[in-house]
Protein backbone atom coordinates (compact mmCIF):
# COMPACT_ATOMS: atom_id res chain seq x y z
CA UNK A 1 0.00 0.00 0.00
CA UNK A 2 2.84 2.35 0.87
CA UNK A 3 4.31 1.77 -2.57
CA UNK A 4 1.15 3.23 -4.11
CA UNK A 5 1.21 6.42 -2.03
CA UNK A 6 4.08 8.04 -3.87
CA UNK A 7 4.18 11.51 -5.37
CA UNK A 8 4.54 10.01 -8.84
CA UNK A 9 1.42 7.83 -8.45
CA UNK A 10 -0.59 10.69 -6.96
CA UNK A 11 0.48 12.91 -9.85
CA UNK A 12 -0.48 10.19 -12.33
CA UNK A 13 -3.86 9.80 -10.60
CA UNK A 14 -4.57 13.53 -10.99
CA UNK A 15 -3.59 13.37 -14.66
CA UNK A 16 -5.78 10.29 -15.18
CA UNK A 17 -8.77 11.94 -13.50
CA UNK A 18 -8.36 14.95 -15.79
CA UNK A 19 -8.03 12.64 -18.80
CA UNK A 20 -11.17 10.72 -17.81
CA UNK A 21 -13.07 13.99 -17.35
CA UNK A 22 -12.06 15.29 -20.79
CA UNK A 23 -12.66 12.02 -22.65
CA UNK A 24 -15.83 11.29 -20.66
CA UNK A 25 -17.81 14.25 -22.01
CA UNK A 26 -19.11 12.44 -25.10
CA UNK A 27 -19.85 9.35 -22.98
CA UNK A 28 -21.95 11.37 -20.53
CA UNK A 29 -23.76 13.04 -23.42
CA UNK A 30 -24.60 9.65 -24.93
CA UNK A 31 -25.87 8.32 -21.59
CA UNK A 32 -28.08 11.38 -21.04
CA UNK A 33 -29.62 11.24 -24.52
CA UNK A 34 -30.00 7.46 -24.73
CA UNK A 35 -31.57 7.14 -21.27
CA UNK A 36 -34.51 9.27 -22.46
CA UNK A 37 -35.49 6.43 -24.82
CA UNK A 38 -36.48 4.30 -21.81
CA UNK A 39 -39.88 4.55 -20.06
CA UNK A 40 -39.96 7.84 -18.12
CA UNK A 41 -40.44 6.17 -14.72
CA UNK A 42 -37.31 4.05 -15.22
CA UNK A 43 -34.94 6.59 -16.77
CA UNK A 44 -33.10 7.46 -13.54
CA UNK A 45 -32.59 3.77 -12.71
CA UNK A 46 -31.40 3.15 -16.28
CA UNK A 47 -28.71 5.82 -15.93
CA UNK A 48 -27.66 4.51 -12.50
CA UNK A 49 -27.37 0.84 -13.43
CA UNK A 50 -25.98 1.60 -16.88
CA UNK A 51 -23.10 3.56 -15.34
CA UNK A 52 -22.53 1.09 -12.45
CA UNK A 53 -22.37 -1.96 -14.75
CA UNK A 54 -20.25 -0.09 -17.31
CA UNK A 55 -17.71 1.02 -14.67
CA UNK A 56 -17.42 -2.55 -13.32
CA UNK A 57 -16.88 -3.92 -16.84
CA UNK A 58 -14.42 -1.10 -17.58
CA UNK A 59 -12.26 -2.19 -14.63
CA UNK A 60 -12.38 -5.78 -15.95
CA UNK A 61 -11.47 -4.50 -19.43
CA UNK A 62 -8.59 -2.54 -17.92
CA UNK A 63 -7.31 -5.66 -16.12
CA UNK A 64 -7.48 -7.64 -19.38
CA UNK A 65 -5.73 -4.92 -21.39
CA UNK A 66 -2.93 -4.52 -18.84
CA UNK A 67 -2.13 -8.23 -19.23
CA UNK A 68 -2.96 -8.65 -22.92
CA UNK A 69 -1.88 -5.29 -24.36
CA UNK A 70 0.82 -6.84 -26.57
CA UNK A 71 -1.56 -9.45 -28.00
CA UNK A 72 -4.31 -6.88 -28.60
CA UNK A 73 -1.85 -4.52 -30.26
CA UNK A 74 -0.54 -7.06 -32.76
CA UNK A 75 -2.23 -6.70 -36.20
CA UNK A 76 -4.01 -9.93 -37.14
CA UNK A 77 -4.63 -8.91 -40.74
CA UNK A 78 -2.85 -6.62 -43.21
CA UNK A 79 -4.79 -5.38 -46.23
CA UNK A 80 -2.80 -4.92 -49.38
CA UNK A 81 -5.31 -3.93 -52.06
CA UNK A 82 -2.98 -1.44 -53.66
CA UNK A 83 -4.53 1.96 -54.35
CA UNK A 84 -7.85 0.96 -52.78
CA UNK A 85 -7.47 -0.41 -49.25
CA UNK A 86 -4.16 -0.77 -47.45
CA UNK A 87 -3.06 -1.04 -43.83
CA UNK A 88 -3.12 -3.19 -40.72
CA UNK A 89 -6.11 -4.26 -38.64
CA UNK A 90 -5.88 -5.11 -34.94
CA UNK A 91 -8.42 -5.41 -32.10
CA UNK A 92 -8.54 -1.64 -31.53
CA UNK A 93 -9.21 -1.02 -35.24
CA UNK A 94 -12.29 -3.24 -35.10
CA UNK A 95 -13.57 -1.63 -31.88
CA UNK A 96 -13.23 1.90 -33.25
CA UNK A 97 -14.83 1.06 -36.61
CA UNK A 98 -17.77 -0.71 -34.98
CA UNK A 99 -18.19 2.03 -32.38
CA UNK A 100 -17.93 4.85 -34.91
CA UNK A 101 -20.47 3.34 -37.29
CA UNK A 102 -22.89 2.44 -34.49
CA UNK A 103 -22.84 5.85 -32.82
CA UNK A 104 -23.24 7.64 -36.18
CA UNK A 105 -26.20 5.37 -36.95
CA UNK A 106 -27.71 6.14 -33.53
CA UNK A 107 -27.29 9.91 -33.96
CA UNK A 108 -28.74 9.94 -37.50
CA UNK A 109 -31.67 7.73 -36.40
CA UNK A 110 -32.52 10.02 -33.47
CA UNK A 111 -32.23 13.16 -35.60
CA UNK A 112 -34.56 11.56 -38.16
CA UNK A 113 -36.98 10.69 -35.35
CA UNK A 114 -37.03 14.30 -34.16
CA UNK A 115 -37.77 15.53 -37.68
CA UNK A 116 -40.69 13.10 -37.91
CA UNK A 117 -42.29 14.13 -34.60
CA UNK A 118 -45.86 15.37 -35.05
CA UNK A 119 -47.08 15.46 -31.46
CA UNK A 120 -44.39 16.80 -29.14
CA UNK A 121 -46.09 15.80 -25.90
CA UNK A 122 -46.47 12.13 -26.80
CA UNK A 123 -43.62 11.56 -29.25
CA UNK A 124 -40.89 13.36 -27.33
CA UNK A 125 -41.97 13.95 -23.76
CA UNK A 126 -43.47 10.48 -23.42
CA UNK A 127 -40.25 9.01 -24.55
CA UNK A 128 -40.71 5.27 -24.11
CA UNK A 129 -39.27 3.88 -27.32
CA UNK A 130 -37.17 1.06 -25.81
CA UNK A 131 -37.26 -1.24 -22.82
CA UNK A 132 -35.14 -0.25 -19.83
CA UNK A 133 -32.99 -3.39 -20.21
CA UNK A 134 -32.20 -2.59 -23.86
CA UNK A 135 -31.22 1.00 -23.03
CA UNK A 136 -28.96 -0.21 -20.18
CA UNK A 137 -27.31 -2.68 -22.59
CA UNK A 138 -26.71 0.08 -25.16
CA UNK A 139 -25.27 2.41 -22.51
CA UNK A 140 -22.93 -0.32 -21.23
CA UNK A 141 -21.81 -1.29 -24.75
CA UNK A 142 -21.08 2.28 -25.84
CA UNK A 143 -19.41 3.06 -22.51
CA UNK A 144 -16.98 0.22 -23.15
CA UNK A 145 -16.27 1.51 -26.67
CA UNK A 146 -15.64 5.03 -25.36
CA UNK A 147 -13.52 3.66 -22.51
CA UNK A 148 -11.30 1.68 -24.90
CA UNK A 149 -9.79 4.91 -26.20
CA UNK A 150 -9.41 6.39 -22.70
CA UNK A 151 -7.79 3.20 -21.34
CA UNK A 152 -5.26 3.14 -24.19
CA UNK A 153 -4.45 6.79 -23.40
CA UNK A 154 -4.27 6.04 -19.66
CA UNK A 155 -1.84 3.15 -20.18
CA UNK A 156 0.52 5.63 -21.84
CA UNK A 157 0.65 7.49 -18.50
CA UNK A 158 1.04 4.55 -16.12
CA UNK A 159 0.59 0.78 -15.97
CA UNK A 160 -0.10 0.66 -12.20
CA UNK A 161 -3.44 -1.16 -12.10
CA UNK A 162 -4.75 0.20 -8.75
CA UNK A 163 -4.12 3.80 -9.84
CA UNK A 164 -5.87 3.20 -13.17
CA UNK A 165 -8.79 1.46 -11.44
CA UNK A 166 -9.23 4.31 -8.93
CA UNK A 167 -9.34 6.85 -11.78
CA UNK A 168 -12.03 4.77 -13.55
CA UNK A 169 -14.13 4.48 -10.38
CA UNK A 170 -13.85 8.22 -9.71
CA UNK A 171 -14.94 8.97 -13.28
CA UNK A 172 -17.93 6.66 -12.75
CA UNK A 173 -18.87 8.53 -9.57
CA UNK A 174 -18.63 11.83 -11.45
CA UNK A 175 -20.93 10.49 -14.20
CA UNK A 176 -23.44 9.32 -11.56
CA UNK A 177 -23.45 12.80 -10.04
CA UNK A 178 -23.76 14.65 -13.36
CA UNK A 179 -25.96 12.35 -15.45
CA UNK A 180 -29.33 13.38 -13.96
CA UNK A 181 -28.49 17.08 -14.21
CA UNK A 182 -27.38 16.83 -17.85
CA UNK A 183 -30.51 14.82 -18.74
CA UNK A 184 -32.79 17.35 -17.01
CA UNK A 185 -31.09 20.20 -18.86
CA UNK A 186 -31.50 18.46 -22.21
CA UNK A 187 -35.17 17.64 -21.54
CA UNK A 188 -35.87 21.31 -20.76
CA UNK A 189 -33.79 22.60 -23.67
CA UNK A 190 -34.67 20.40 -26.63
CA UNK A 191 -32.59 22.41 -29.07
CA UNK A 192 -29.49 21.44 -27.09
CA UNK A 193 -30.47 17.77 -27.44
CA UNK A 194 -30.35 18.24 -31.22
CA UNK A 195 -26.93 19.84 -30.76
CA UNK A 196 -25.87 16.89 -28.62
CA UNK A 197 -26.86 14.45 -31.36
CA UNK A 198 -24.77 16.34 -33.91
CA UNK A 199 -21.84 16.24 -31.46
CA UNK A 200 -22.29 12.47 -31.19
CA UNK A 201 -22.22 12.35 -34.99
CA UNK A 202 -18.82 14.07 -34.87
CA UNK A 203 -17.72 11.61 -32.15
CA UNK A 204 -18.50 8.77 -34.57
CA UNK A 205 -16.26 10.40 -37.18
CA UNK A 206 -13.53 10.80 -34.53
CA UNK A 207 -13.73 7.09 -33.68
CA UNK A 208 -13.44 6.12 -37.36
CA UNK A 209 -10.40 8.37 -37.60
CA UNK A 210 -8.85 6.64 -34.56
CA UNK A 211 -9.32 3.31 -36.35
CA UNK A 212 -7.06 4.50 -39.16
CA UNK A 213 -4.00 4.75 -36.94
CA UNK A 214 -4.79 2.15 -34.25
CA UNK A 215 -2.61 -0.66 -35.64
CA UNK A 216 0.19 1.70 -36.68
CA UNK A 217 0.44 3.32 -33.22
CA UNK A 218 0.21 0.02 -31.37
CA UNK A 219 2.92 -1.67 -33.46
CA UNK A 220 4.97 1.54 -33.88
CA UNK A 221 4.95 0.96 -37.62
CA UNK A 222 3.60 3.82 -39.75
CA UNK A 223 3.26 1.52 -42.77
CA UNK A 224 0.28 -0.14 -41.01
CA UNK A 225 -1.82 3.03 -41.13
CA UNK A 226 -5.06 2.55 -43.05
CA UNK A 227 -5.22 4.07 -46.54
CA UNK A 228 -8.45 4.30 -48.55
CA UNK A 229 -8.02 5.03 -52.28
CA UNK A 230 -4.50 6.16 -51.54
CA UNK A 231 -5.49 8.63 -48.80
CA UNK A 232 -4.30 8.01 -45.25
CA UNK A 233 -7.00 8.04 -42.57
CA UNK A 234 -5.81 10.61 -40.04
CA UNK A 235 -7.68 11.02 -36.71
CA UNK A 236 -9.10 14.35 -35.65
CA UNK A 237 -7.09 15.81 -32.78
CA UNK A 238 -8.85 16.15 -29.41
CA UNK A 239 -8.13 19.89 -29.51
CA UNK A 240 -9.95 20.24 -32.83
CA UNK A 241 -12.87 18.16 -31.54
CA UNK A 242 -13.39 20.18 -28.38
CA UNK A 243 -12.92 23.45 -30.24
CA UNK A 244 -15.68 22.32 -32.63
CA UNK A 245 -17.92 21.48 -29.66
CA UNK A 246 -17.34 24.90 -28.08
CA UNK A 247 -18.12 26.63 -31.40
CA UNK A 248 -21.33 24.59 -31.79
CA UNK A 249 -22.48 25.50 -28.27
CA UNK A 250 -21.63 29.17 -28.86
CA UNK A 251 -23.57 29.23 -32.15
CA UNK A 252 -26.57 27.54 -30.47
CA UNK A 253 -26.53 29.98 -27.53
CA UNK A 254 -26.25 33.03 -29.82
CA UNK A 255 -28.97 31.72 -32.12
CA UNK A 256 -31.31 31.04 -29.18
CA UNK A 257 -30.74 34.53 -27.79
CA UNK A 258 -31.27 36.10 -31.23
CA UNK A 259 -34.47 34.10 -31.74
CA UNK A 260 -35.84 35.34 -28.39
CA UNK A 261 -34.96 38.90 -29.34
CA UNK A 262 -36.75 38.60 -32.69
CA UNK A 263 -39.79 37.05 -31.00
CA UNK A 264 -39.93 39.92 -28.47
CA UNK A 265 -39.69 42.53 -31.26
CA UNK A 266 -42.48 40.82 -33.21
CA UNK A 267 -44.70 40.78 -30.13
CA UNK A 268 -44.00 44.47 -29.50
CA UNK A 269 -44.81 45.31 -33.14
CA UNK A 270 -48.03 43.27 -32.98
CA UNK A 271 -49.16 45.08 -29.81
CA UNK A 272 -48.42 48.48 -31.37
CA UNK A 273 -50.45 47.59 -34.48
CA UNK A 274 -53.31 46.29 -32.31
CA UNK A 275 -53.25 49.55 -30.33
CA UNK A 276 -53.75 51.56 -33.50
Amino acid sequence: MADLLTLQNLGNLLMLCFLQAVLGFDNLLYISIQSQRAPVAQQKAVRFWGIIIAVALRVILLFAMVHLIDLLAEPFFVMNWEGVLEGGVNFATCVFIFGGIFIMYTAVKEIAHMLSVTHLETDVEGGAGMSAAKVVALIVMMNLIFSFDSILSALAITDVFPILAIAIVLSGVAMLVLADGVTTFLSKNRMFEVLGLFILLIVGVVLLGEAGQAAAHAAHDESLALHVFGYEIIPMSKTTFYFSVIVLFAVEAIQARYSRKLAAERQATTRQMAGH
